[in-house]
């Protein structure tokens, strides 16, 4: 079982740049897909980017452009790059391993990101 703990969310006004990380320990990640998902208040969670062991990403149209996903393996890390973000970006932010588009793991504490206008 993946144990993951996200940080780096916070307050940031609209147009601004945040880095998240996902920090991965009871196991390696280098073999797995991951996954960045978001959860706005009042909806559901959904995937916003991903990335393959083999560095290949995918992002939601929502986020493409401004979002970056990579991945550290020798850190066991999982980072997002936000940047020209928008008040539609504010969420708690979530990592997981990936199946596909099914995560793995239980889910962590989850990071907010608030933008405001």
């Amino acid at each position: 079982q993946v144990h993951l703990a996200e940080s780096g969310g916070g307050l940031v006004q609209a147009g601004g740049s945040l880095r998240l990380s996902c920090a991965a320990s009871g196991s390696s990640i280098s073999i797995s897909a991951m996954g960045w998902y978001r959860q706005p208040p009042g909806k559901q969670r959904e995937l916003v980017a991903s990335i393959t062991s083999g560095g290949s990403t995918n992002y939601a149209d929502s986020v493409k452009g401004r979002f970056t996903i990579s991945r550290d393996n020798a850190q066991n890390t999982v980072y997002l790059q936000m940047n020209s973000l928008k008040p539609e970006d504010t969420a708690v932010y979530y990592c997981n391993r990936l199946f596909g588009r099914v995560p793995l793991d239980y889910w962590g504490q989850g990071t907010q990101v608030t933008v405001s206008s």
